[in-house]
């Protein structure tokens, strides 16, 4: 039943989900709003209690799955919950653009474009080429929740995937969608960020800060051994030689962040350009390159699954 949810919702989220709902930054602002108040706001703010707020929407779901206990509702919550777990239309939507700027030779489009990606993600910072983004973001939405899923059931996937939004800045931040129009006459529709407003609805910027910081720390424990299965998939699916060495030099590292050791591993992974792919550049062979680690963790998984391995 693993396999089957997870084949379902990723062929859904790729055909069908478009609309705010299918997202979990949705959800999580009103459980932040709500959790700015008592008593939630004593639990979140505790050094150790902090870690039970963190997991009550995993929890929930949790009991309510044991309290009904019936297959068919197993698999359709556990296929929505991990169909909202991966939504990344904002993302899809950048990353079309982006495609669309480069096609049409226009850099300026594409490097705006990739920069509003990577503040919303916190990277503001980092000195990452386009294509190593990318993968990094097709790893936090897609590879890291599918593994915790495997692992965990819909339990892991919603706490992993709770943990990464708190840890985005764009959660914090108010969302419009702006159009910017190009002097070719071009449109790019970007979401524009405002700052966070002191309001009775809107979470203080202390508090956003202190709950960023921690998901950000715990992140990098999360992230520490599905960012090295995947990056033996990409040693696999990729250029073995160059990045096994990667791989090996970071299995017993556990201060290096999880960004660095997935990049630079997909980085040594990537395979020459393939021009019946057309994939010309470095952003597309990534893509390409974090798109079949993807499958084979899903044959990976149907193995396990044949073999009784994985219930």
């Amino acid at each position: 039943m693993t396999l089957i949810s997870m084949l379902i919702a990723l062929i859904i989220e790729r055909l069908a989900v478009r609309s705010n709902g299918w997202q979990l930054s949705t959800y999580i602002r009103p459980f932040l709003q709500m959790s700015s108040k008592a008593p939630l706001l004593e639990l979140s703010r505790h050094p150790y209690g902090v870690f039970l707020w963190w997991l009550l929407p995993a929890i929930a779901l949790q009991l309510t799955l044991i309290a009904i206990n019936f297959w068919l509702f197993d698999l359709i919550a556990s296929t929505v919950v991990l169909l909202v777990c991966i939504g990344s239309w904002h993302y899809r939507k950048s990353y079309k653009q982006y495609l669309n700027a480069a096609g049409r030779q226009d850099q300026e489009a594409a490097f705006l474009t990739m920069q509003q990606m990577a503040s919303d993600q916190g990277l503001n910072n980092q000195d990452l080429s386009h294509g190593q983004q990318l993968v990094w973001i097709n790893f936090k939405y897609y590879a890291a929740v599918l593994f915790w899923y495997t692992v965990l059931g819909a339990f892991g996937a919603l706490a992993y995937a709770c943990l990464r939004q708190m840890a985005e800045p764009k959660t914090y931040n108010q969302q419009s969608e702006s159009t910017i129009v190009r002097d070719d006459d071009t449109e790019i529709t970007a979401e524009a960020t405002q700052p966070t407003v002191a309001s009775d609805d809107i979470v203080s910027d202390e508090l956003a800060h202190y709950w960023q910081g921690f998901a950000t720390d715990l992140c990098h424990w999360a992230e520490w051994l599905p960012v090295r299965v995947f990056g033996l998939g990409l040693a696999l699916v990729g250029h073995f030689s160059r990045a096994s060495g990667v791989l090996l030099s970071y299995l017993g590292d556990s201060t290096t962040p999880a960004l660095q050791v997935y990049t630079d591993i997909a980085r040594a992974a990537e395979p020459l350009p393939d021009d019946s792919l057309n994939c010309s550049d470095e952003s597309c062979t990534l893509v390409q390159l974090a798109k079949r680690n993807v499958l084979f963790f899903l044959a990976l998984v149907a193995v396990l699954t044949l073999g009784g391995w994985l219930n």
